[in-house]
């Protein structure tokens, strides 16, 4: 989320709401446009409420889709990293193969797909090197015992990795459909047009800001929040990054060499084939 993008827009609203207010303001009666004020607020009540309760449940499911990209991220980087050691019980050509591909696989990982989730421009392709992989392990033939252990690890970890990765690119176009959305800034509306009824030309005006920009500050905060949760990827504080994929890709190019386990990748930097 840009934080000064955030803070501009509350700002902008509440500018604009307390200016509409103090418009209302001048030709307010007496105690408000209401005759019986203690009604009238047990009505807000009721419309605050509603809104607050919607709300939060929507947060929830945001929320739910942020940490579900996250986790799927984190999955998918250990599996990565985990189906480097399994390829070592193959037999070349496969086990180098396979460790390169994998390599490959995170590189298009961190580069060129988590940009695409950022742009919002990720499609539901696979990752073009998930289908060299499978092609390469077409021609592994499990004959001792460890490599057909290895053979049925590496399976239920593909599937695994699979899952992983449609969890972190699940949420990137945003889960909460857009009838909530309608129904969210319809009641957002529906409060602060109640708002200008407690207009009073008798307070000051100070108190007549200050009652309808605390009411606009909070609504719009947790519209902002809510629009960060439905978009975890982007360039903005807080916002989901491949820190996992790159730890793992860390771990198989630097620090597995110094158990034997070394790959050569067959792409460049960005995951694309040399």
């Amino acid at each position: 989320m840009n934080i000064a993008l955030g803070l501009l827009i509350v700002l902008v609203v509440v500018a604009t709401t307390s200016a509409v207010m103090l418009l209302v303001r001048r030709r307010a009666p007496e105690g408000s446009y209401f005759s019986d004020g203690d009604r009238a607020a047990g009505v807000f009540g009721v419309l605050a409420t509603g809104f607050s309760v919607l709300l939060a449940f929507i947060i929830v499911l945001g929320y739910q889709a942020f940490d579900d990209a996250r986790s799927g991220a984190e999955t998918e980087a250990i599996l990565v990293a985990q189906q480097v050691e399994t390829a070592q019980f193959f037999a070349e050509p496969a086990r180098s193969q396979l460790g390169g591909q994998l390599v490959c696989y995170g590189r298009t990982v961190v580069g060129p797909e988590w940009q695409a989730l950022e742009t919002g421009a990720l499609d539901a392709q696979i990752n073009p090197w998930a289908g060299r992989l499978f092609q390469t392990l077409k021609q592994v033939d499990p004959q001792t015992a460890a490599e057909q252990s290895a053979y049925d690890t590496w399976m239920s970890q593909t599937q695994e990795r699979e899952l992983a990765r449609n969890a972190r690119i699940h949420g990137a176009p945003g889960l909460i459909p857009t009838p909530m959305w309608v129904a969210l800034y319809v009641l957002a509306t529906v409060l602060f047009t109640y708002m200008l009824f407690f207009a009073d030309s008798t307070e000051r005006a100070i108190t007549q800001v200050l009652l309808m920009a605390s009411v606009t500050v909070v609504v719009v905060s947790s519209l902002l929040l809510l629009n960060f949760f439905n978009h975890p990827f982007g360039t903005g504080v807080g916002t989901l990054k491949p820190s996992a994929m790159e730890r793992a890709l860390h771990l198989v190019e630097s620090e597995m060499p110094a158990l034997g386990i070394t790959v050569s990748p067959p792409c460049d930097g960005d995951g694309k084939p040399r």
